[in-house]
């Protein structure tokens, strides 16, 4: 990085200047310590004294240590407007709007599951009926990957996990008869290439029903670090060129389809990969900061850039430590945006997420139990302040949800918001000594983690030099072990397991060969009867784009239009980049 100072010490340098008003008096403190210590001393066990501090151990975990219990002195420099304010104020650690859920509640995004185009369009109706607000598209393995359901890699791979789709036709049968000018859509493109390639077809969907693209709702995700560092596949560009990717399609939506959250900053899918909670937020913060400055060089204000960026966490067992992961990363951000990036706009300092129950945490030993965990996951998530939520089904430590088990997932939401009452009071957890020391140290931790990553170049660089492969796989193989051995503890696995409970209904998501005869025929006629010489020119214009540096995602759009297959996008991506071999390490 040269001479250019990281985040942290941006930060420092800013922050050191503005005066802080601790909350607590010196005298109160005083008192209190002098308190504290003679209780410690006189009333806490000696084997309690000597682990004031444990670590404790769950999947997905962190690691910061916590102590026996917490005293304004674990605060005592604790400002009130600068370091918690009022919701909908700066810092908005308490949360982005000033009533929160009184004004509006989460979105409420169930994952449909798996199964053919027709298949996904009566499960979004079915979910609509129910009182899903937003819908999220899950895709098949073959589409994940970016293969056309008819290639020799997608053969048992079709309608497997989610919905197959190769080109606008598909996008249309998915979305029949759906308001998407009034319902929020989340099209789960995880990559890049995918995001450039698919949601495309989305856009000429909608053109075709004649909805302005304005008027559509929703996000993609666009990570480039899912591309590649928490892929698997058997293909890959060099992680520089995926990054230009993530970056045309970032100025191509936000120009062009203003409603519509260019990105979601995925730390879910790598913490579920195997990375700790902090890991998974400072390597998605590092990549935002990397967007805003390649928006910057294009010549965009940081406003303009940061204004629709979203982000995506995954909720684990550390229940306290969840909640307090939200409001550090919130105000974090606010921070960057504010004394980095200089941003003027309060909206471009929000840091709107979606959250999903984690699917790591669950389990298959007694897998009703799963619902227990989704549930605690969902209510941490409330309380820190979420704007979207899926809450998992008990049955996706085996497969995507199946039909049966999507109502208990929708109702499990409901329940919060209507009958808990958690989301009549903002930021309720608020003043506690606990919750606000482990936000301040859930911050600490990931803005050091994010200097590390900017001292060796940048997120780029720390996915090319193989350095974040490394870090999770480290961290799997050293949580599985402790797993194992029982330092993590996971009932009905390694803690009071039970060997005569009765397994609940499951139904794994499975190749259907019929599905998939189904999309070769229908790939087949559409190769037939579409103008193939248009859609030659649109990948050669494409191929052209990715290497004269021009925006990709406008060619796209035009291959989009000409009814090119997903497939056939793909391979004019690698054309145009070449390879790339992720490292491996042993």
């Amino acid at each position: 990085m040269g001479d250019e100072k990281t985040t942290k010490e941006i930060l420092e340098e800013k922050l050191k200047e503005r005066k802080r008003t601790p909350l607590f008096s010196k005298e109160a403190l005083s008192g209190i310590r002098k308190s504290f210590d003679s209780w410690k001393k006189n009333k806490v066990r000696e084997d309690d004294r000597k682990n004031w501090e444990m670590t404790p151990h769950t999947i997905s975990g962190s690691e910061i240590n916590k102590k026996m219990i917490y005293t304004p002195l674990d605060i005592e420099d604790f400002d009130y407007l600068e370091d918690l304010g009022n919701s909908g104020e700066e810092p908005y650690t308490r949360g982005i709007h000033p009533n929160m859920y009184r004004g509006r509640t989460f979105t409420m995004r169930p994952l449909p599951g798996a199964g053919s185009p027709a298949e996904m369009n009566k499960r979004f109706k079915f979910l609509v009926e129910k009182g899903a607000t937003g819908l999220g598209l899950a895709l098949d393995l073959a589409t994940v990957q970016m293969f056309d359901s008819d290639e020799p890699e997608s053969r048992g791979q079709v309608g497997v996990v989610g919905v197959p789709i190769d080109c606008v036709n598909d996008m249309e049968v998915i979305f029949k008869d759906l308001p998407l000018d009034k319902i929020s859509v989340a099209v789960i493109t995880h990559y890049p290439r995918n995001t450039a390639i698919l949601f495309p077809m989305y856009l000429v969907m909608a053109e075709r029903r004649g909805i302005p693209w304005d008027k559509l709702i929703g996000s993609v995700q666009n990570d480039f670090v899912m591309e590649s560092a928490v892929r698997g596949a058997s293909e890959y560009i060099p992680p520089k060129d995926t990054f230009r990717v993530q970056c045309d399609n970032v100025e191509f939506i936000r120009k062009e389809v203003p409603k519509w959250s260019y990105i979601t900053l995925n730390g879910y899918n790598l913490r579920e990969e195997g990375a700790s909670g902090v890991t998974a937020m400072a390597v998605a913060i590092a990549n935002g900061i990397e967007i805003i400055n390649e928006m910057k060089r294009r010549g965009y204000d940081a406003d303009w850039a940061g204004k629709r960026i979203a982000f995506f966490w995954s909720f684990a067992n550390d229940f306290f430590e969840e909640i307090a992961r939200l409001r550090a990363i919130r105000r974090l951000w606010y921070k960057i945006m504010k004394y980095r990036f200089d941003a003027q706009d309060p909206r471009s300092m929000w840091l709107k997420c979606h959250i999903q129950t984690s699917g790591i945490s669950l389990m298959r030993e007694e897998p009703l139990n799963n619902i227990i965990r989704a549930a605690y996951h969902g209510l941490s998530a409330v309380l820190g302040g979420t704007q979207s939520l899926h809450v998992d089904t008990y049955d996706e430590a085996y497969s995507v949800p199946s039909e049966r088990t999507l109502m208990p997932s929708v109702r499990t939401q409901q329940i919060l918001e209507a009958e808990s009452q958690v989301t009549q009071v903002v930021d309720p957890l608020a003043g506690s000594f606990y919750v606000e020391s482990l936000t301040n140290e859930v911050e600490r931790q990931i803005l050091n983690e994010l200097e590390e990553i900017e001292k060796m170049g940048g997120i780029v660089e720390a996915v090319d030099s193989g350095w974040l492969h490394s870090k999770v796989a480290n961290y799997i193989q050293r949580e599985q072990k402790m797993i194992e051995t029982g330092e993590i503890k996971v009932v009905a696995k390694n803690l009071y397991k039970a060997s005569d409970v009765e397994l609940p209904p499951i139904e794994a998501s499975q190749f259907n060969e019929d599905l998939f005869r189904e999309m070769k025929g229908n790939l087949a006629k559409l190769r037939e009867t579409r103008d193939n010489d248009k859609v030659e020119s649109a990948l050669k214009a494409l191929v052209d784009a990715c290497k004269k540096g021009e925006n990709i995602t406008y060619k796209t759009v035009e291959a989009a239009r000409a009814d090119a297959t997903e497939g056939e996008m793909r391979r004019a991506f690698t054309e145009a980049f070449g390879t790339w071999r992720p490292p491996i390490f042993t």
